[in-house]
C-alpha cells in the first residue's frame, strides 16, 4: 500500500533588490557649525499585480519584496504566499512586479474602496476595514511580565536605523518559550511608516517553512496601536501586541473585541495593559528591580 506524500505549496520567487538605507546630508546646528548627518532614504515603490497598478509605498527599501507580499495578504486580496508565482522588484524604475498563479479574483470591485489609516505616510486600507474580524481566532497565547521585560530590553539593544538617523518606526516579531525571559526575536523591520514594517513581518512570516514559528508569538511596535495595527497583527495570528507609545479608541475596540492582549507605554519597567489582561501573567513585584 503506498501513502500519496502532501507537499506544500510552493513559495514565490522573489529577487533581493535592497537599497541603502540611509544617505548623508549637509546640515548647520544651532551654533553655526556646518556637519553632515545620516537621514532614511525614503523612495517610492509602485505596486503592479499581473501589470495592473495597485498602489505606491514609500519605504525605505530594506526588504521590498517582503514588504509587497505582506501588503497584498494584509488587505486580504491573496490568501498565502503560495497565490503569488513571483515578486520582482527593480528600483531603477521604482517598480515591484507581482506575478500571480491565477489572478486575483474581483480585484478592480475589492480595491475600489480605500480607507486612508492614521498611519505614518497616510496608510491606506482596502475595503471594509473591519470585514471579517469577528472570524479571527487567536491562539491561547499567554505573556509572563519576565518575558515582556526582555522582550523590551531587546529592543533597547537592537541595532537600528532609528538610532543612527532617527526618523522611523521600527516593528519586531517575537516567539515566546517557557522560560520567564524566553522572548527570541524572530524578525526586525523599520520603514518609514509602522504599517510598512508590519506588511513587511506578515511577508516575512508567509516565507516560513512549517514549523519555523511553532510557539506563541509576540508582536512589537515603536508606534501607536491603532485599528490597523491591531487588526493586521490579528490576521497574522499574533495574540500579544507591545508598543511604546499607546493606543486609540478603535485600536482598543478591535484587541478588546478580538481577544488580543495589548500592551503600551513598554518602557524599561514600566507598562501599561490596555486589554487582554488575562493574557498577561503579572509578577508586580519584577517593577521595582
Amino acid at each position: 500500500m503506498t501513502h500519496a506524500v502532501t507537499r506544500a505549496p510552493p513559495l514565490p520567487r522573489l529577487t533581493s533588490a535592497r537599497a541603502e538605507l540611509t544617505r548623508e546630508v549637509h546640515v548647520v546646528d544651532e551654533h553655526g557649525e556646518h556637519g553632515l548627518v545620516s537621514i532614511p532614504a525614503e523612495r517610492d515603490l509602485t505596486v503592479y499585480v499581473d501589470r495592473r497598478e495597485l498602489v505606491t509605498l514609500m519605504t525605505l527599501g530594506a526588504q521590498p519584496e517582503l514588504l509587497v507580499l505582506g501588503y497584498l495578504l494584509n488587505q486580504r486580496l491573496i490568501e498565502s504566499a503560495a497565490d503569488v508565482e513571483s515578486i520582482t522588484v527593480d528600483w531603477e524604475v521604482g517598480a515591484a512586479a507581482v506575478k500571480t498563479h491565477a489572478g486575483i479574483d474581483r480585484i478592480e470591485e475589492r480595491t475600489a474602496k480605500k480607507v486612508v489609516t492614521t498611519g505614518c505616510g497616510q496608510g491606506s486600507v482596502f475595503g471594509e476595514l473591519m470585514a471579517g474580524i469577528d472570524r479571527l481566532e487567536l491562539p491561547a497565547t499567554r505573556l509572563r511580565q519576565s518575558q515582556l521585560y526582555a522582550l523590551v530590553n531587546a529592543i533597547r539593544l537592537q541595532e537600528s536605523t532609528y538610532k543612527s538617523a532617527g526618523s522611523v518606526h521600527g516593528c519586531a516579531l517575537f516567539t515566546l518559550g517557557e522560560g520567564d525571559d524566553d522572548a527570541h526575536m524572530q524578525c526586525f523591520v523599520e520603514d518609514v511608516g509602522r504599517h510598512n514594517a508590519i506588511d513587511t513581518i506578515a511577508g516575512w512570516i508567509a516565507m516560513q517553512p512549517a514549523g519555523r514559528l511553532e510557539g506563541g508569538r509576540a508582536f512589537y511596535t515603536t508606534g501607536r496601536l491603532t485599528s490597523e495595527m491591531v487588526i493586521k497583527s490579528a490576521q497574522m495570528g499574533v495574540a500579544i501586541v507591545v508598543s511604546r507609545s499607546g493606543i486609540t479608541q478603535m485600536g482598543h475596540e478591535v484587541a478588546t473585541r478580538v481577544g488580543l492582549c495589548a500592551i503600551g507605554r513598554a518602557t524599561n519597567r514600566r507598562f501599561v495593559c490596555y486589554a487582554g489582561v488575562e493574557r498577561l501573567s503579572l509578577q508586580p513585584e519584577l517593577a521595582s528591580r
